[in-house]
């Protein structure tokens, strides 16, 4: 069994996909002009819990320094295009989310 995730920027959604099938879509928001998300491959490098502040519930840290999927204390801001490149999820969606894939999961940041 294994899990992939792709990130739509256009679309501002995370796809998770176990063995090439869709489980499950979630909105997202996104990095600003000035401070984009890059788009690449990445890996789940590590995973840590946090009580709120600016990374939610949780993070989940990319193999890119400085960069994660996590969750955020600001819900409004899921849609939009507002971060300084990480991925904002819905606390509750970062929570399943990081039960399901272990570290080492793939992450494609692409444009569509």
């Amino acid at each position: 069994m294994e899990y992939k995730i792709i990130v739509s920027l256009f679309n501002r959604t995370l796809s998770l996909f176990k063995d090439d099938e869709l489980v499950k879509t979630y909105s997202v928001g996104i990095g600003k002009m000035l401070t984009s998300t890059p788009t690449a491959y990445y890996k789940i490098n590590n995973k840590t819990s946090h009580s709120g502040g600016p990374y939610g519930v949780m993070w989940m840290g990319l193999s890119r320094p400085h960069y994660g999927i996590h969750g955020t204390q600001a819900p409004w801001t899921i849609g939009q295009v507002v971060s300084d490149g990480c991925i904002y999820m819905h606390n509750q969606d970062v929570l399943e989310l990081s039960k399901i894939v272990p570290i080492g999961t793939t992450v494609i940041i692409r444009h569509v």
